[in-house]
């Protein structure tokens, strides 16, 4: 599952990115209120972490925008404003849940689960199929041609990456926002290496070199011919 994190402050965000990873979620975070609407807008997520205190846009201005424009996507406000009144605020412009700084890690994960669960409309599927590849999100496993793979944890996150944008090309940046966290961002040759490695294990297993192809100059993608 993918889950959007809006957090200005560095510290803050990297605990909830590194969490989240943790538990094999897919994260992009970013920093203000814009960058947020531009983010959810043309992303797909399953959940948004929503600050309230935000650069450019605060958070329940980013929540109020969202809900008026039809976005369904189970929102989380995070903010040390604690009073009734306020989460009373954020309930109202459409937030799903209201978490106070300093937070507990273990409720806000299970808070987290709990707002998946109950997702009017889970974006994400239980099976992602392309081919003989398949991968089972709610086992954390990855098969091809019914044979299990053993792969890391930023090899699955990789593969169920491309698999929940089969249709798309991803680009270095696209990989990287996705997978990585801010403060552990890599080069682009380490994101060949952990491709090299995937590609090396779906061979082992008979799947072509290519299933995974690199598209010269732009990134990669699932092959459509497989």
């Amino acid at each position: 599952m993918k889950i959007l994190v809006v957090e200005d402050d560095p510290r803050v965000a990297l605990i909830i990115a590194e969490c989240l990873q943790k538990q094999s979620y897919i994260v992009e975070v970013v920093a203000d209120g814009e960058a947020a609407l531009d983010f959810a807008e043309v992303g797909r997520y399953d959940l948004i972490i929503l600050d309230w205190m935000l650069p450019k846009l605060d958070g329940i201005s980013v929540c109020k925008r969202l809900r008026d424009q039809g976005l369904l996507t189970a929102i989380l406000m995070l903010t040390a404003r604690g009073t009734s009144w306020d989460k009373v605020q954020g309930l109202d412009v459409g937030a799903d849940d209201y978490v106070v700084k300093p937070f507990d890690v273990p409720e806000l994960l299970a808070r987290v689960r709990a707002l998946l669960r109950r997702s009017p409309y889970p974006i994400s599927t239980t099976l992602l199929s392309w081919g003989m590849l398949e991968l089972e999100t709610s086992k954390h496993e990855v098969r091809y041609n019914d044979r299990l793979l053993r792969f890391t944890q930023k090899e699955y996150a990789l593969v169920e990456l491309f698999l929940r944008n089969r249709d798309r090309v991803l680009t270095y940046d696209n990989i990287i926002d996705s997978v990585w966290i801010l403060t552990d961002s890599p080069g682009k040759e380490a994101v060949k290496t952990h491709l090299r490695c995937i590609r090396q294990k779906l061979k082992e297993l008979g799947a072509p070199s290519d299933l995974i192809e690199n598209i010269y100059g732009v990134g990669y993608r699932l092959n459509p011919k497989y």
